[in-house]
């Protein structure tokens, strides 16, 4: 179990990464989430920006408590990510149903709208969370070798899932 920890860890580590570091890369990115904050409706257009913030630091929360190699921070992040996977799920399936033509701003500028491609991107999200908060209550042995190799496995799944726009492209034009 505990290779199922690791391999959560880092392909969550390296979601939040990315999409915080598109989020805070610049003024003008940071703008624009702000923007897709307020064109989803989902709250208030003026707490649009303290929305952003909460987004912001609990995506860097996740990313800490990720990073440090002690059980009970992989499993607070793991708490954490689907906590916020979970709300961030709402909030897309609330714009999917009005039916409105929000682009996702979760990896940077992107013009795909919100879809309910990004609702099953969050669901194995939030399951990939689950998962890896299950395994990190399991006590167990590992082989150092193997973690790395999977560490990197959940790396790599980790930029496909940021790329994920892309993907669902890809099948949707074969």
């Amino acid at each position: 179990m505990q290779y199922v920890e690791v391999g959560s860890r880092l392909l969550l580590l390296t979601v939040f990464v990315l999409a915080l570091a598109s989020k805070v890369s610049s003024r003008q990115a940071w703008n624009e989430f702000v923007r897709s904050i307020r064109a989803m409706a989902v709250i208030d257009r003026a707490k649009a920006p303290a929305a952003a913030v909460a987004t912001a630091a609990s995506e860097a929360g996740v990313i800490v408590l990720a990073a440090i190699p002690l059980r009970w921070a992989g499993s607070g992040s793991f708490v954490l990510a689907a906590g916020l996977l979970g709300c961030l799920t709402v909030a897309v399936v609330m714009v999917v149903r009005r039916g409105a033509a929000v682009p996702c701003r979760c990896f940077g500028a992107s013009q795909t709208p919100l879809s309910m491609a990004h609702v099953v991107r969050n669901g194995i999200l939030i399951a990939v969370a689950l998962l890896g908060l299950g395994a990190s209550l399991v006590n167990g042995s590992f082989d150092p070798g193997l973690v790395a190799v999977v560490g990197v496995f959940g790396a790599v799944l980790g930029l496909l899932m940021a790329r994920w726009d892309d993907l669902v492209s890809l099948l949707r034009t074969t």
